[in-house]
């Protein structure tokens, strides 16, 4: 129990000391685009696609403008969802059934 707290512990420190919090980023926003994320971003709800894509076009322009975000519209630890985690799991499933089928053949 003490260490799945110290590591909850080291995890929201990591997370409050990165800077893509003052953006307005969630972690998921920031995945390299491999194919397995490519296909799990095609398979994201449309609302989620947009604000996805707001997310990243906003933190963009504050970059260019070398400008953050005021302070009470920084991305917060509790507010934090792996919302592509789900659809990458799922494709790497996927990928792997498929190579699996790939070998008996």
């Amino acid at each position: 129990m003490a260490s799945k707290r110290a590591g909850s512990a080291l995890q929201k420190w990591a997370w409050e000391y990165s800077g893509f919090r003052k953006y307005g980023l969630y972690y998921d926003d920031l995945a390299n685009e491999t194919p397995v994320v490519e296909e799990a971003l095609r398979r994201l709800p449309e609302k989620l696609k947009n604000e996805r894509h707001f997310r990243q076009l906003r933190a963009v322009q504050l970059n260019i403008q070398k400008s953050i975000l005021p302070k009470d519209q920084w991305t917060k630890y509790e507010d934090e969802t792996r919302y592509l985690k789900p659809y990458i799991e799922q494709v790497e499933k996927e990928f792997k059934e498929k190579e699996e089928w790939g070998k008996l053949y």
